[in-house]
């Protein structure tokens, strides 16, 4: 069966890497449809070609224009030169810069770098190269995923095998419409459902999804086999290689995403998969009782008690009612008899004086107490619910790593746990947890 893949920014940065992604495709007769991103940084110091057009649009005079254009365009000539294409983008340019003197939107400008790649890749490997404009469509803003599956089915059957810029589609009146950066992990998603693929190849620059953060652990066990559930826990907690919105389209239709490294094509990566697949038993999952192990810092907490709580009713949606009038995003809502506790996004300090006014005015608590700094950790597993002990082993690792608790809750699915800590425990607590549950 036909795979889409999909090869972002790093991996069409320059003509060496552009060989590797044709290597890779030419050298697997079921790559048959593939998405690229924009070229990305050569180097750490190097700009992204988004980030160029980006400026592109922002300048306010024709020489300032001009002279970031000439910038895009030497890029392009040198991935042409060195990969040695006779392909000539030069009307291609010219329509860029004509269409951005005349007032083009923000969208169509930052698009066209995707646009640019997605054609010297079709010319290099011989594929035909798709407009995403033409496949993928917006209606009032949000992406029309029925049209769209229509469309895309259609012309790429039509197609056979083909090259489709990420990123982009256009809306109802043929505007381009961009995602958001990172969008051309959807298009690939998109791309892979309307063409039944068996798999969704996701070609990056890391080997896989890593067990915990590098910055944090060196050198990480990779993950080498996720659910969909289990990578939307951790997507959510801020460990993320797939836009968030990439999982839907193919996990609607039950096809499998494996992430890989364009710079090392022998490593297997990460096979995300869906659960009721993995428990029917097509695939074979071995390992730590945990998958992985994600947080983020800086939230606030906000300690509530009331004696008799349990017994008024309606006392959790008054407080509910309270944040959402003052449009306060809240993360949890661990509760007790006589007690409970809102974890909520960072928010400006007089929005929460005001809320916090609301509470004690509405709600009338005994104490209410708020802290600042505070970080939470998910560790995540469907493997978790089935083994003894691992709440218990959560807070050992964390008790002899000197870390206090500040809170503890577990998902009503029972695959992840969630602990906060002070900030200043942070990668302290995600090192002893790697510790107890993987080395």
């Amino acid at each position: 069966m036909a795979k889409a893949l999909k090869f972002g920014g790093t991996s069409m940065a320059n003509a060496q890497s552009i060989m590797r992604v044709r290597d890779i495709i030419l050298g697997d007769r079921d790559a048959e449809y593939v998405v690229v991103s924009a070229p990305g940084k050569r180097e750490k110091t190097d700009t992204k070609v988004t980030d160029l057009l980006i400026r592109l649009h922002g300048e306010t005079n024709s020489r300032g224009r001009r002279e970031v254009m000439d910038v895009i365009a030497a890029r392009f000539r040198e991935i042409e030169s060195g990969l040695g294409l006779s392909l000539d983008l030069s009307s291609d340019l010219e329509e860029i810069f004509r269409r951005t003197e005349e007032g083009a939107s923000y969208d169509y400008v930052v698009s066209r770098g995707e646009y640019l790649a997605a054609k010297v890749l079709a010319a290099l490997i011989g594929y035909k190269f798709v407009d995403a404009a033409d496949i993928i469509k917006f209606r009032g803003g949000t992406l029309d995923a029925e049209e769209t599956q229509r469309l895309a089915s259609e012309a790429l059957d039509k197609a056979g095998r083909a090259v489709v810029p990420g990123f982009y589609g256009s809306d109802e009146n043929g505007r381009i419409k961009a995602f958001s950066r990172g969008g051309s992990d959807v298009s690939g998603a998109i791309v892979a459902r309307a063409v039944h693929a068996s798999v969704y190849e996701n070609w990056t620059d890391v080997n896989g999804f890593m067990v915990v953060d590098p910055r944090i652990v060196k050198n990480p066990e990779i993950i080498r086999m996720v659910t969909y559930r289990e990578l939307r826990e951790l997507s959510y907690m801020g460990a993320s290689v797939l836009h968030p919105e990439a999982v839907f389209p193919v996990n609607l239709a039950g096809i499998p995403i494996n992430i890989r490294n364009t710079f090392a094509p022998e490593e297997k990566g990460t096979m995300i998969v869906n659960y009721e697949d993995l428990l029917c038993g097509k695939y074979e999952r071995k390992g730590s009782v945990i998958t992985g192990i994600a947080g983020k810092k800086d939230f606030v907490g906000i300690f509530i008690e009331k004696q008799m709580m349990n017994n008024e009713i309606g006392f959790c949606k008054t407080l509910l009612d309270v944040l959402y009038d003052h449009k306060i995003s809240l993360e949890h809502m661990p509760t007790g008899i006589d007690t409970v506790t809102l974890v909520i996004d960072p928010t400006d300090d007089e929005v929460l004086a005001e809320a916090i006014a609301d509470i004690k005015d509405k709600c009338d608590p005994t104490t209410i107490e708020m802290s600042k700094g505070l970080a939470l950790i998910a560790v995540v597993g469907h493997g978790m619910s089935r083994v003894k002990g691992t709440a218990s082993r959560v807070c050992g690792a964390l008790s002899d790593a000197d870390v206090n608790i500040r809170m503890i809750d577990q998902g009503s699915s029972e695959m992840n746990i969630i602990v906060a800590v002070e900030n200043a425990d942070y990668e302290k607590a995600i090192a002893a947890l790697y510790r107890e549950f993987v080395h």
